[in-house]
């Protein structure tokens, strides 16, 4: 018996790359997959069927259970559309993955609206449009459930020439610690997840050397973490980033040095006594 046998789970961008691995190894453990995917190109444009009906056609050749979905998370009607076709099809939704993305990299100076409101809009609005239906019928439903957000090192470390996708990233990391002290309440347990691996997404990027190296950052690498998050061997975990590729799994947190603290009832500091404690080194944290 898999460890997801009986679920239902939601993959959004499941068409291709990553999420498409999610969907493979998730059904490969009894889950029956809804694939959404608007099918569009790496920067948004376009659409079409065909990636979400591969991906589907693969899960049920391997005697998998799957469902296509071809809305647009960047919608109310489109996260709500989703949820409508996982309730017809299985009639339930135990786990959510967040994966959908688009990429319109340029340096700042050179970064106008139209690369930096699509961004948004698929990624952050995105995790909004779908997690806020489905996550509303966990709730009702009483059965608990998992939602992990797919955030990204850009977002959370920084990366030259993706700001718009950096900012859209980090807010989805701070959703989700915010939505996982909300759930609990409701045993709906939330995780975000910060994937490197070999995509059409990040291709040519750089930094993924050679021929060995583009192996090692298979995007199935990153899916075995997701189906453990998603199982009940995770049932104790919640609110928790996870940095994840080539074969490195590592937790990844928001760090408050000790710091030093004004002792007068003032609180008030001049400038020249912060920079005497920076210059001590009392406020930073070390490298």
């Amino acid at each position: 018996m898999g460890l997801l046998e009986g679920k239902v789970v939601v993959i959004t961008g499941a068409g291709g790359g990553i999420g498409r691995e999610h969907a493979l190894a998730m059904a490969g453990e009894g889950a029956a997959i809804v694939v959404n995917d608007l099918g569009g190109a790496r920067d948004g444009t376009g659409g079409g069927a065909s990636m979400a009906d591969e991906t589907v056609d693969l899960i049920k050749q391997a005697g998998g259970e799957a469902v296509a979905n071809y809305d647009n998370v960047a919608t109310v009607e489109g996260g709500q559309g989703i949820l409508r076709t996982a309730l017809e099809a299985f009639e339930q939704v135990d786990v959510l993955v967040n994966n959908a993305g688009i990429l319109r990299d340029k340096s700042f100076s050179n970064t106008t609206e139209d690369l930096w409101d699509p961004v948004i809009a698929v990624h952050l609005k995105g995790t909004y449009c779908v997690t806020h239906p489905v996550y509303n019928h966990m709730k009702e439903r009483g059965a608990g459930g998992v939602i992990i957000n797919t955030s990204s090192t850009s977002g959370l470390n920084g990366n030259f020439g993706q700001c718009n996708y950096g900012a859209a990233k980090a807010g989805i990391a701070g959703f989700s610690r915010c939505l996982a002290i909300e759930g609990k309440k409701y045993d709906i347990r939330v995780f975000v997840l910060a994937p490197v691996a070999l995509t059409r997404l990040t291709e040519d990027l750089g930094g993924f050397g050679n021929d060995e190296m583009k192996e090692r950052m298979n995007p199935a690498a990153v899916s075995p973490l997701v189906t453990y998050l998603a199982s009940d061997l995770a049932k104790d975990m919640t609110g928790k980033t996870f940095f994840c590729g080539g074969g490195r799994i590592a937790e990844m947190k928001v760090v408050t040095n000790t710091g030093v603290t004004k002792s007068d009832a003032s609180a008030l500091w001049t400038p020249e006594e912060i920079a005497g404690h920076m210059k001590a080194g009392e406020i930073l944290l070390p490298e």
